[in-house]
């Protein structure tokens, strides 16, 4: 059988689900738990869906995890799994089962055995499990939760979404940011109906995964300016949040039509700008070039509105050929708003600029440096 590396890993694959795209996502789930394993001195993980167990060894390798439960349902995985892990279960540092994960969610909140870190990489949306890993986080702890399913999400099948995630959604240009804050979102329900509440310290969208990384706290986070409805113009292009008790006035200020809304959905931080910070010091000190360069993008984004706007967008309403997206941003930014790329599509840009400025400024640009190729 082929021997496969990843960062410290080395692990065998044989039936198990893997997919070497989703290093990234392993990657900053590892930097989160070292970021916590220093804070806190401690790190038990739970880790219910491990597959070829390649997460739990890289908690264990280089998260400097000091307990691992590393579940997978399938019984078949054991000799596997008892190989790439046979290292850590030899020390001590890991208990391997096959179980339903829910079962081991209620086991772990009836005897009262709390983790640091619980992982639930599923297939699907992941929210079977979202109400029931609630019980095995400890208060502070966090949760690293994963949806694969972006239909759902992006609004092309609007009323599953109704159904699992009591929201309706649309198709609009920044639908991925959108299936991120739907997560978030029923995260934070979920949390609230037990007195608890969610605070994102990254929402990550990549290889067509989605994933939120969050600690869990002691009081409710949801309120009406942080989980509403985002509304979206299909004549201008131009977003607008849209809360609770203004529901009635949902028309687009340039437009005067109705706003296509979505919601409600998480309309707050995409992520703790404090906790990116020590990851990407860590990610330099691991020498991780690409992960700093993802990780400094995602801070740079973390609290400007919950849109982007495409720059192919920008070129089809203005009709023109578009500048580069470092340039467009630079721009925006001298004339005294905030701007940033997005690691959730290379080809677009968060900004507090509207729509209609931002593609002046784009204009104005083009415009400029064609003259000065003349020159």
């Amino acid at each position: 059988m082929k021997f496969f590396q990843e960062r410290k890993a080395k692990f065998l694959v044989g039936n198990a689900f893997y997919r070497c795209e989703s290093e990234v996502v392993r990657d900053l789930g590892v930097l989160a738990a070292a970021i916590y394993k220093g804070d806190r001195g401690s790190l038990r993980v739970l880790d219910v869906m491990s597959g070829s167990g390649v997460r739990s060894l890289r908690y264990w390798l280089e998260g400097g995890a000091d307990w691992i439960w590393t579940n997978d349902s399938n019984p078949e995985l054991n000799d596997l799994l008892q190989q790439n892990l046979g290292a850590a279960i030899a020390s001590g540092c890991l208990k391997l089962t096959h179980r339903d994960a829910n079962r081991i969610f209620f086991d772990c909140y009836d005897r009262k055995d709390y983790y640091d870190l619980v992982d639930v990489d599923s297939f699907g949306a992941g929210l079977p499990f979202l109400d029931t890993m609630l019980w095995a986080t400890k208060i502070g702890g966090l949760i690293y939760l994963t949806s694969t399913d972006g239909k759902t999400g992006t609004g092309h099948l609007p009323e599953n979404s109704l159904k699992m995630y009591g929201s309706y959604t649309r198709i609009h240009p920044a639908a991925q940011e959108q299936a991120l804050r739907l997560l978030i979102g029923k995260m934070q329900q979920s949390a609230a109906s037990k007195g608890l509440g969610i605070e994102p310290i990254f929402s990550l969208f990549a290889a067509k995964t989605y994933r939120i990384m969050a600690r869990l706290s002691s009081k409710p986070r949801l309120n009406a300016e942080n989980y509403g409805f985002l509304g979206y113009c299909h004549a201008c292009g131009q977003y607008q949040t849209i809360d609770w008790r203004k529901l009635g006035q949902n028309h687009c200020p340039v437009e005067g039509s109705p706003l296509t809304l979505t919601g409600p959905l998480w309309l707050g931080k995409l992520h703790d700008r404090n906790y990116l910070e020590q990851m990407i010091t860590l990610a330099e000190n691991w020498q991780w070039p690409k992960r700093v360069e993802l990780l400094q993008i995602m801070r740079s984004e973390a609290d400007l509105p919950p849109y982007f706007y495409t720059l192919g967008e920008i070129g089809r309403r203005g009709k023109m050929d578009i500048p580069k997206r470092s340039q467009l941003i630079l721009a925006i930014q001298n004339r005294g708003y905030r701007a940033s790329a997005t690691h959730i599509d290379p080809q677009a840009i968060k900004t507090d600029m509207t729509l209609l400025d931002c593609i002046s400024v784009a204009r104005e640009l083009t415009t400029a440096l064609d003259f000065k190729n003349l020159l």
